[in-house]
């Protein structure tokens, strides 16, 4: 099974390790859903959704982890985007990594699949 990722800030990701749970963000909560996206589409989502934000996370979890909860929805562009409805345990995911803005873009992780 694939990764998907979500992307975070770090106060958000401080609160969700402290709690034990991710709840998602403002966002996510107002959907009733935790918002991810798969390794082909994140770069667009950091572009779309997180343009000059500083303080970014990129979480990375593994679809098997969140099976019973995970459905694919149809959303931008007819794409099909993978959305998890319960929190996430921050002890399972596969890693977290800093996804800084540059100026232009952000910089993903150098082994991040592209």
């Amino acid at each position: 099974m694939a990764e998907l990722y979500k992307i975070t800030t770090y106060e958000e990701w401080r609160k969700a390790q402290e709690a034990g749970e991710f709840k998602g963000s403002a966002l996510d909560l107002k959907d009733g859903f935790i918002h991810l996206s798969t390794a082909e589409q994140v770069r667009e989502t950091a572009s779309l959704h997180f343009a000059g934000q500083l303080n970014l996370l990129l979480v990375a979890v593994s679809e098997q982890d969140i099976a019973l909860h995970l459905k694919w929805e149809t959303s931008r562009g007819g794409q099909s985007f993978p959305h998890v409805f319960a929190p996430l345990d921050p002890g399972r995911v596969r890693w977290v990594k800093a996804l800084p803005w540059d100026g232009t873009t952000h910089r993903f992780p150098a082994e991040f699949p592209a």
